[in-house]
């Protein structure tokens, strides 16, 4: 079960949301290209060249005033009511105001959005049958560059990071159940996949027809790396080969059965982790171990969300580790929590509506003060501004529109 994961249509379509989606096409029609044209290759996987460079050009709103930020949204594109590629906003660091400025075309599905650590590339997952990950090379004039596509080696990639060294893309296929390895040139471009490792064991969780992995993030010390797996109720951590860009499993932490893990997030000390179960709605607190990369799970915790349908996404962890956000999609809140006993625990503060339907994602920006939440079925993002003392949400302003909204990355 893929909750909300690219089966859901996005519902609305009002007429804020048509200014958006013109906006969108009308800044970005000069030099663009359709998604269909970027999907077509020739060979067999991996071994052939990546897809031509695609220019892509922003209005002038893409020059950022002081005191604001870039805001990436992905969506389905080849869905009812989807958006035409990556959006592209800005933000007002201290009001939350977004202003739309483009979109990029080119790019299929961009379900999911990573950022290298330059800044100078975006990168995507093309949420299809043939999984494939895109590279984008980003301008601050706002004529950004489609670098090519490559195979993910899977069916139906949903989350990508990036390696905090910048020179290894990695991604989840969540249809197939495997992770993928990309090597990233110094263009930014990504080169052919040196590694692919599928969830073999254990086997799947209750009603699960085999693996489906969610997630690939590194600890914080860069040492290990870990996919989670929704239908193997399973976390597993890996060491990454950095010359040969190879995975290679150290261990696995497995879940109750049916707990169906999402998304996890570390605590800046990283000797906690703090592990979103989509399917039994829980949130649990797992101890990290950095030397083995050992994950213990502790007791499922309440997602504030009870008597009623919820599927809990992802959560966020603030820059200082005090206060973690959780995304509710059902009872389409955020969760707030304290962080306690330096990492250990979590206490249940209070949920805050989003104002809006199925909230996929979340995510902070850089300076803590905004959090952002794409709201899936609702069609727009919604922004809190974040107290820095309380960790309490206040909305900025009302959502802001955009087409099957399914992530957004402020940077």
């Amino acid at each position: 079960m893929k909750s909300g994961s690219g089966s859901a249509t996005g519902s609305g379509g009002g007429p804020g949301r048509r200014r958006f989606l013109g906006a969108l096409v009308g800044a970005a029609a000069a030099g663009t290209v359709s998604a269909a044209s970027a999907c077509a290759s020739s060979g067999p996987p991996d071994r052939a060249a990546p897809t031509p460079v695609r220019r892509n050009s922003a209005s002038p709103a893409s020059r950022r005033p002081r005191g604001s930020g870039r805001l990436f949204l992905g969506t389905y594109t080849s869905q009812q009511g989807g958006g035409p590629g990556i959006g592209l906003a800005t933000y007002d660091d201290a009001t939350g105001r977004i202003t739309g400025t483009g979109t990029i075309t080119g790019v299929p599905d961009p379900s999911y959005l990573a950022l290298h650590p330059s800044g100078r590339t975006l990168y995507a997952v093309d949420e299809r049958e043939r999984g494939g990950v895109t590279a984008v090379a980003l301008s601050d004039s706002g004529g950004h560059e489609v670098l090519g596509t490559r195979d993910t080696g899977g069916a139906g990639p949903c989350h990508l990071s990036v390696h905090p060294g910048g020179r290894w893309l990695l991604s989840a296929n969540y249809s197939s159940g495997s992770v993928a390895v990309h090597p990233i040139t110094a263009s930014g471009a990504l080169g052919e996949r040196t590694d692919l490792v599928s969830h073999a064991e254990p086997p799947p969780g209750p009603g699960q027809d085999g693996p489906h992995a969610h997630q690939i993030v590194t600890s914080p010390d860069g040492r290990h790396v870990l996919a989670v797996d929704l239908g193997n109720d399973t976390v597993y951590t890996y060491r990454l080969d950095e010359k040969a860009g190879r995975l290679t499993r150290v261990s696995y932490a497995t879940l109750r059965p049916g707990a169906g893990p999402r998304h996890l997030a570390f605590h800046p000390s990283g000797r906690f982790a703090y592990l979103a179960n989509e399917l039994d709605d829980t949130v649990v607190v797992c101890a990290y171990d950095p030397a083995t990369g050992r994950l213990t799970p502790g007791a499922p915790q309440s997602t504030g969300a009870e008597g009623g349908t919820n599927y809990p996404a992802q959560l966020v962890v603030t820059r200082e580790g005090r206060f973690a956000f959780l995304a509710n999609r059902g009872h389409n809140s955020v969760a707030r929590y304290a962080v306690e006993g330096d990492g250990a625990r979590l206490r249940l503060l209070d949920t805050v509506s989003v104002g809006g339907d199925f909230p996929r994602h979340l995510a902070l920006s850089p300076s803590g003060r905004l959090l952002f939440t794409a709201n899936q079925k609702s069609n727009d993002v919604s922004v809190f501004q974040v107290d820095g003392d309380s960790g309490a949400l206040r909305p900025a302003g009302t959502p802001f529109a955009a087409p099957i909204a399914v992530c957004a990355l402020p940077v």
